[in-house]
C-alpha cells in the first residue's frame, strides 16, 4: 500500500529536496505541500494523507498547534515532526500534541523516508532513552492547575496493565519480553490490545497514558 505524504514546511527548498527523494520510492507518494500550519490543517482534511511531515517554526500557526488540531480531529494521519531545533520543549510539545515521531533536519534523506514508513505502520519513532526523557519531564513538570484524577484502566487486564507500566518506563518489546519471561510475539499482541482498548494512536500515546494513570512516576 502506498504511503500518502503531506509535506509541511515554510522552506520550499526543504519540500523540494524531500519530494525529489520520494519520487524514487515506489511505496511513497507526495499528495500535497503546505507552507503554514493553517494550510496543513486544511489539506489534512482535504487530502487524507497517511503521514504528515511537519515543521515546527512557521509563520502564523506553528507545527505543534497544527499537529494538535489534526490529531484531535477526524483525520487518521500520523504526524512526523521534522525540525531544525532539537529542543526538549519542542519534543515534548509535539508529542503531547499527538505527533508519532520527532526528527531533526540534519538526518539523511533516506533515514527520514525510513522514519516515514515506520510512522505510517503505526509505530512511534522514539528510542527508549527518549521515552525516559519524556516520562521524566512529564512527572517533574505536571500541567499547571491540573486536578484530574488518575486515568481509569478498568478496560484492561492485570497483565495488560503490567505491560503498559513497562512501556511507560521506556522498555522496548524485547526488554518487556525478557522482564516478563514471555515471547516478543506475545508482547506485540499485548501492545496491539492496549492500543485498541485505550484508543491510543501509537506507543508514545501509551507512554503518556501510563503516566496519566499513575503507573509511572519520577522514581520508578
Amino acid at each position: 500500500m502506498t504511503v500518502r505524504i503531506l509535506l509541511v514546511d515554510d522552506q520550499p527548498l526543504v519540500r523540494a529536496a524531500l519530494s525529489m527523494v520520494v519520487k524514487d520510492a515506489p511505496d511513497l507518494e507526495i499528495v500535497g505541500e503546505a507552507g503554514t500550519g493553517d494550510e496543513a490543517v486544511r489539506l489534512a482534511a482535504e487530502l487524507a494523507p497517511s503521514v504528515i511531515v511537519m515543521d515546527i517554526r512557521m509563520p502564523g500557526m506553528d507545527g505543534i498547534e497544527a499537529t494538535r488540531l489534526i490529531t484531535s480531529g477526524p483525520s487518521s494521519a500520523h504526524v512526523l515532526v521534522l525540525t531544525t531545533f532539537d529542543d526538549d520543549e519542542y519534543v515534548y510539545g509535539a508529542l503531547r500534541a499527538g505527533a508519532s515521531g520527532f526528527l531533526v533536519k540534519d538526518m539523511g534523506l533516506e533515514e527520514i523516508l525510513a522514519a516515514v514508513r515506520v510512522v505510517a505502520a503505526g509505530e512511534a519513532l522514539l528510542a527508549p532513552r527518549v521515552t525516559r526523557r519524556l516520562i521524566a519531564d512529564l512527572t517533574a513538570r505536571p500541567t499547571p492547575g491540573s486536578s484530574r484524577p488518575p486515568l481509569a484502566l478498568t478496560a484492561i487486564t492485570e497483565r495488560e496493565q503490567e505491560v503498559l507500566t513497562l512501556i511507560g518506563r521506556g522498555l522496548s518489546n524485547t526488554e518487556i519480553a525478557e522482564h516478563l519471561y514471555l515471547s516478543v510475539t506475545t508482547i506485540k499482541t499485548y501492545v496491539t490490545r492496549l492500543l485498541s482498548k485505550l484508543n491510543a494512536r501509537d506507543r508514545v500515546h501509551l507512554v503518556i497514558l501510563a503516566y496519566e494513570a499513575g503507573l509511572v512516576t519520577a522514581s520508578r
